[in-house]
C-alpha cells in the first residue's frame, strides 16, 4: 500500500458504515488523529481525521446516525488518501 498526502498507513481500520460518534470514540480510545476506512470487502478506501469529523459534529444538521461514508460523500469527494500500489 502506498500512502498519499503523507498519511501514516498504520492505525485503526474501520468500516465506512461506522457512525461518526463511534468513530470519534475509537479515535479517543486509540489516541489517534485519523482512522483508515475500509469498504465491505475490507479494502482500504481512505481515511478520516478527528478534525474532519469535529466539523460535521458541530453542524446543525448533525445527528448521531450519520455514518462516515455520508460525511465524506457530502463534499463529493471520494474518501481516499490511500492508493494500492501496482
Amino acid at each position: 500500500m502506498t500512502v498519499l498526502d503523507g498519511m501514516d498507513a498504520s492505525g485503526p481500520r474501520v468500516r465506512d458504515d461506522m457512525t461518526v460518534e463511534v468513530a470519534l470514540s475509537v479515535m479517543a480510545s486509540a489516541r489517534v488523529e485519523h482512522l483508515l476506512l475500509c469498504d465491505a470487502d475490507d479494502q482500504c478506501t481512505g481515511s478520516v481525521t478527528r478534525a474532519e469529523l469535529a466539523v460535521h459534529r458541530g453542524s446543525p444538521a448533525y445527528t448521531d446516525r450519520i455514518r462516515l461514508r455520508d460525511v465524506l460523500g457530502e463534499h463529493g469527494r471520494t474518501p481516499g488518501v490511500l492508493a494500492l500500489s501496482s
